[in-house]
């Protein structure tokens, strides 16, 4: 064992049960967004023919849901855009959430206003 995983397991053993969780729907997250180092790299797109423009596939948002549930619900609604684009502005705002405390239901109002706004950004850059 490194001793970076064994800072890794000092320091989530200190947290409580109810962060411990967040820690590790943060960690699912960031492992479906990079399930293995080779995702770090830039991808090199081929593109043989021209890009359609999709319609999103929109899902209802459940009662209870937790951010890392709506980001990947977004994620299937748009599957027309970049997710490396849209990485940052929702890391942030899943951060906020887990370590600030801010309110789940304002996380995901803003996460969905980041990935309509990144919608329209599409739209408009193919006109």
């Amino acid at each position: 064992m490194t001793s970076y995983d064994k800072k890794l397991i000092q320091c989530f053993s200190a947290l409580s049960d109810g962060h411990k969780e967040l820690v590790l729907e943060f960690m699912e997250f960031l492992g479906s967004k990079y399930p293995n180092t080779s995702q770090f790299e830039s991808p090199v797109e081929v593109r043989n023919e021209p890009e359609k423009i999709l319609e999103p596939i929109l899902t209802p948002r459940p009662e209870s849901e937790s951010v890392i549930a709506a980001i990947k619900r977004l994620s299937q609604s748009y599957p027309m855009l970049n997710k490396e684009n849209l990485f940052d502005k929702t890391s942030l705002l899943m951060t906020a959430h887990i370590m600030q405390g801010r309110d789940v239901v304002e996380v995901i109002d803003e996460i969905e206003l980041v990935f309509k706004d990144q919608y329209e950004d599409h739209i408009n850059s193919k006109k």
